[in-house]
């Protein structure tokens, strides 16, 4: 009988160590499986870094694209923003070398051709938004406007208000190019 206890119990320790073995088994097997899927895991979002790297790449070299070709054409309309005034004022230096060239001696043609001139060049300020800055007699000094080359004593005109044009001054749209030089009385 003694023997049939030692054979059961061999057989329950023989059971719990099967047991064991499989528990055993099966945690093995569910490390090796969190293992796979931690490697999926890692992989995919290795991928995932990989992808947002390239994309990050491609989004900077697109910006650095459109920076130089932005820059580009500031560059070309910065040295081409006169172009049009140019072709303009080229057609008025050839008629005052036309006029020069005038071996008549009409001095009432030279005139008239030169005063032709001047009107040309004044159609060309025109559709450039170049205007007159041309102050009268009696008006106001205006800083912003006028330059004040001399004082002259004038008892017939109140303080600092222009007595003659030395010089008219020009706006291109409403910002001064050059000011009226001006006398003003004292």
């Amino acid at each position: 009988m003694e023997q049939n206890q030692q054979n059961e119990q061999q057989s329950v320790v023989q059971a719990e160590n099967a047991e064991d073995a499989i528990v055993e088994s099966l945690s093995e097997s569910s490390a090796i499986e969190d293992a796979m899927v931690e490697s999926n895991l890692q992989s995919k979002l290795e991928q995932e870094i990989a992808e947002l790297k390239d994309n990050n790449l491609r989004l900077v070299a697109e910006m650095q694209n459109a920076q130089r070709r932005s820059q580009e054409e500031i560059k070309k309309a910065r040295d081409y923003a006169i172009s049009n005034f140019a072709k303009e004022i080229i057609t008025v230096k050839d008629y005052l070398e036309m006029a020069l060239k005038d071996q008549s001696g009409n001095f009432e043609m030279l005139k008239m051709g030169v005063d032709l001139t001047l009107q040309q060049l004044i159609k060309v300020f025109d559709g450039h938004n170049i205007k007159d800055i041309n102050p009268q007699p009696k008006e106001k000094l205006d800083a912003n406007l006028h330059q004040a080359m001399s004082v002259v004593e004038e008892h017939d005109q109140e303080s600092n208000t222009i007595v003659s044009v030395m010089q008219k001054g020009y706006l291109l749209n409403g910002r001064v190019l050059r000011p009226a030089m001006v006398t003003v009385a004292k």
